[in-house]
């Protein structure tokens, strides 16, 4: 498998130094203030979507904070080491603080979109909208044009329950059937809607209490200080980054080797569908290698930016694999969700299934992602300026 992108431990390259990382960490530190005051100056709240407002700047914080935190961790040679083991769980706090609330809404969306797809609704609604179509919707989804357990479900049953009367006909058991499942989509999606919106607004009061603490200010005042002084080892100005970024991308390529990428390589292996029933309420546990892959492909392409800075060449490769593990996140955590959904006692039963189908549905998505992944990593890396 040839890799065609520039080798940082190439001796004819020019060597790059601490002083590159001092000023990408300068930098990332400035995008960090100025998303900071962004944020206090939309007060967190206002349009969700809109152009410069939180979301916008939770955005901004989270990727310095991010890009901050994974050059402390893969060049920690050069730095102060009691500094950098300091300030490295504190980024990851806030990081992770800030996602949450994104994570439950875009899982949301995920499901929802997941439950028309599999129902065969002919229109997607906004979230917690009503859908113009067939009939009316509960919880988002589309239901049927009657409620097979309703009054007039129970007066249709009645009227056609004598084969000899008059003018009647037998309703053919299918249609209840489906209608059932229908309506048990319908409230799986309600369910769902319920359950994540908690949690994404108790997200959204944990990130507003967490920036207004006194941890956060002692990040913050950290980040304005790391905006002006970087604080280098002794000899870490002048050292160079090369054998750190080898380093990281060796790790990467362990990890990576360590997949059963021969098994995704083949599409529909089920392999994401195992231990599917398993009534462990923890991540699924196949899952984590997977994650760990992503985490340091995300080391890898920070390294890579602190060695070449603005010109840093685009790699395919490695784009579409950060995309498809994003996708492998994603569906993941979806799947959870609709599994914990489907433990809330007293649901139907058709809920029940319905949220069943959504999970195998999820799981399906985990490792279509597995599968795309394989493909783009095996393919040879292609650089573009």
């Amino acid at each position: 498998m040839a890799q065609q992108h520039l080798d940082p431990t190439d001796p004819t390259a020019v060597p790059v130094t601490g002083d590159a990382l001092a000023g990408y960490l300068r930098g990332q530190a400035t995008e960090f203030l100025r998303a900071l005051r962004l944020h206090r100056e939309t007060g967190g709240t206002g349009a969700a979507g809109g152009p410069g407002g939180p979301v916008d700047a939770a955005r901004a914080l989270r990727r310095s904070a991010r890009r901050i935190s994974g050059s402390l961790h893969t060049f920690q040679a050069l730095l102060d080491a009691d500094w950098a083991e300091s300030m490295r769980p504190e980024l990851a706090w806030v990081s992770g603080t800030l996602a949450l609330e994104h994570a439950y809404a875009s899982r949301l969306e995920r499901l929802l979109q997941a439950l028309h797809r599999l129902s065969g609704a002919a229109v997607v609604p906004a979230q917690g909208g009503v859908a113009v179509g067939t009939g009316p919707a509960r919880g988002g989804v589309a239901v049927g044009t009657a409620d097979p357990g309703g009054p007039g479900a129970r007066a249709h049953s009645s009227a056609t329950a004598d084969p000899g009367s008059p003018g009647s006909r037998p309703h053919p058991p299918a249609a209840t059937d489906r209608g059932n499942l229908t309506v048990g989509a319908a409230k799986a999606g309600a369910l769902l809607e319920r359950q994540l919106t908690l949690a994404r607004t108790r997200a959204h009061s944990t990130a507003l209490q967490a920036l207004g603490s006194s941890r956060f200010h002692a990040v913050a005042d950290k980040v304005a200080v790391l905006a002006s002084e970087v604080p280098l080892a002794k000899t870490g100005a002048t050292a160079e980054l090369g054998p750190a970024a080898a380093a990281a991308e060796e790790r990467l390529a362990a990890a990576v080797a360590a997949l059963p990428l021969v098994t995704a390589g083949s599409p529909y292996n089920s392999e994401a569908l195992i231990h599917g029933l398993s009534p462990d309420p923890a991540p699924h546990p196949q899952d984590a290698p997977w994650h760990q892959v992503r985490l340091l492909l995300r080391l890898h392409r920070y390294a890579r930016e602190v060695l070449h800075g603005e010109d840093a060449p685009v790699d395919l490769r490695l784009l579409a694999a950060g995309q498809a593990l994003d996708r492998h996140r994603d569906a993941s955590e979806a799947a959870a969700a609709a599994a914990q959904a489907a433990r809330t006692p007293r649901i139907a039963p058709a809920t029940a299934y319905a949220l069943g189908v959504l999970h195998a549905d999820q799981r399906h998505e985990v490792e279509a992602a597995r599968y795309a992944f394989q493909r783009c990593w095996q393919k040879e890396t292609v650089g573009t300026p």
